[in-house]
């Protein structure tokens, strides 16, 4: 990920232990296997809650003789220095990626560090969230507005093919995040492909701080703009709901556009301020199994008022939860694009050596049942934002929401 990603950091390190030996031989063999990586987005968040595992048929020891003979022979025919801790968060990548879950990630320590600090909202980059497609692209999910990756011209689902010239293939999105990544003012070399087109962007890097919620009255309808779930997402939305209260607001537009999701518990408090206390925002499954559902906390500010959703491609996760929550408990219309299609949870544990271990837990539904991974969230109403509006600084998706909410309230 290139930009926000807030993580809860709750869960306890694991208390396995390894010896050396077996640790580097693991490493070896997965990475014979699994060398071309896999590449991981961003997932929706949660506090750590373990469920039971449906794993429990797995052996309790690995068999690490043939790793071994390959961790000896590497030791003494490499013809290169080895560096144990490289060896050692290699093996922890290599195992992550063999569940072949694009959102399962091992960080090292310092990755893990760069990973946290994002949690402030502020730091130096080209100002987009990065993630996967099917196929295991990295794909941009969204650019954050008014940032220089917006102003290049990225748009969601664009591969980035190459950094600097360094092709993509084969690396994690958070290796592709640190070669983006630099000081201010210094330059990166996109290589992307769009479709058919295939082209070189230069983007020059800046020192990115986000306010997750921006908000404003346009007569008698009420604008809210979330960008990220982020720890401060929850409360400046409710400040915003009070002053729509205050002031008489009637209508609501929610634009949730580029937004690439967050916190879960953000989306559920966000979606309470619209719904009746006891009615459900989301459940997460295992399976056929429910695990947990996920009920609107009854501080319904805007209950009744009609609102709008707005979404389009750059939508993913916990924005497409609200999204979801809306339409689906009938207090809320959809208009704009399909979204991206973001429907597993992860929960970050805390390691033992500093890293952290990004993992997904469950499958996440809408009130409806509906689990929109890799299909998206298409809208109630269709409306397209081309190039030529955006050059323009034309808005006919915002318009659309306008116009519905004003044939409402008139």
């Amino acid at each position: 990920m290139e930009d926000i990603s807030p993580v809860p950091i709750d869960a306890k390190p694991r208390k396995r232990r390894w010896t050396i030996i077996k640790i580097l031989g693991v490493f070896f063999i997965l990475a014979l296997v699994y060398g071309t990586g896999v590449a991981v987005g961003r997932g929706d968040l949660q506090i750590g809650s373990h469920f039971s595992s449906q794993n429990t048929n797995l052996p309790s020891e690995l068999d690490f003789s043939s790793v071994n003979q390959v961790y000896n022979l590497l030791k003494a025919d490499y013809d290169g220095n080895l560096d144990v801790n490289k060896l050692l968060d290699g093996l922890k990548t290599g195992l992550s990626n063999a569940t072949g879950d694009p959102y399962t990630e091992y960080f090292s320590p310092k990755d893990a560090k760069a990973f946290n600090e994002e949690l402030t909202g502020s730091f130096t980059g080209i100002g987009a969230e990065l993630g996967t497609d099917s196929n295991s692209n990295v794909v941009i999910v969204s650019p954050l507005s008014g940032y220089p990756a917006e102003k290049a011209g990225l748009k969601p689902k664009d591969i980035v093919a190459a950094v600097d010239g360094q092709s993509t293939s084969g690396m994690s999105v958070n290796s592709v995040v640190q070669k983006i990544r630099g000081p201010k003012d210094t330059k990166v070399t996109l290589t992307i492909v769009r479709g058919s087109a295939h082209f070189d962007t230069t983007i020059t890097r800046t020192q990115v701080t986000v306010a997750s919620v921006k908000y404003h009255e346009d007569g008698a309808i009420g604008y809210i703009k979330i960008s990220q779930f982020s720890n401060d997402t929850v409360g400046l939305v409710n400040q915003a709901a009070q002053e729509f209260k205050a002031k008489g607001v009637k209508a609501v537009v929610l634009d949730l556009r580029n937004d690439p999701g967050g916190y879960l518990q953000g989306a559920v408090d966000v979606s309470s301020l619209w719904l009746n206390q006891g009615q459900t925002v989301v459940q997460e499954k295992r399976g056929s199994t429910i695990m947990s559902t996920e009920h609107a906390t009854g501080n319904n500010i805007l209950k009744g008022l009609p609102t709008v959703v707005l979404i389009n491609g750059g939508s993913a996760s916990a924005s497409e939860i609200t999204a979801g929550a809306l339409r689906d408990n009938g207090v809320a219309t959809l208009v704009g694009e399909k979204s991206f299609g973001k429907g597993s949870v992860q929960q970050v544990d805390n390691l033992a050596n500093g890293g952290e271990l990004k993992v997904t837990i469950a499958r996440w539904y809408t009130p409806n049942g509906k689990n929109i991974d890799k299909q998206g969230i298409s809208p109630d109403t269709t409306v397209t934002l081309s190039d030529a509006d955006f050059q323009a600084g034309k808005d006919p998706q915002k318009d659309k929401a306008y116009a519905v909410l004003s044939s409402k309230i008139q």
